[in-house]
């Protein structure tokens, strides 16, 4: 199995920045693709951005410029910077990552973070 803990996420003013970190543990074989997902009450879950494993960045058109994804692949961790932060940002963010694992290496499963708030004020 996979675990992921998520950390970095509260309360700000509009302007102001956020780090969301998100490390990954347990029995993995391989990383793939890791990422950052958000959603509001009463919406669908909407991609933020994501990383492959060779380095290759994906942004919502509503963050790009303003949110940088990164990941360190020896510590299996993932970071979100979020700078400029909007009040429209307010949502919960959850990490998501594909892997395999030791038992399985050669099959590749999503994984998801419990969430993480980020609540920005105007």
């Amino acid at each position: 199995q996979v675990q992921l803990v998520e950390s970095g996420g509260g309360s700000v003013q509009a302007g102001g920045s956020l780090r969301l970190s998100c490390a990954a543990s347990g029995s993995i074989f391989s990383i793939n693709a890791m990422g950052w997902y958000r959603q509001t009450p009463g919406k669908q879950r909407e991609l933020v951005a994501t990383i492959t494993s060779g380095g290759s960045t994906n942004y919502a058109a509503s963050v790009k410029g303003r949110f940088t994804i990164s990941r360190d692949n020896a510590k299996n961790t993932v970071y979100l910077q979020m700078n400029s932060l909007k009040p429209e940002d307010t949502a919960g963010y959850y990490c998501y990552v594909q892997a395999t694992t030791v038992i399985l290496p050669m099959v590749l499963r999503d994984y998801w973070g419990q969430g993480t708030q980020v609540t920005v004020s105007s």
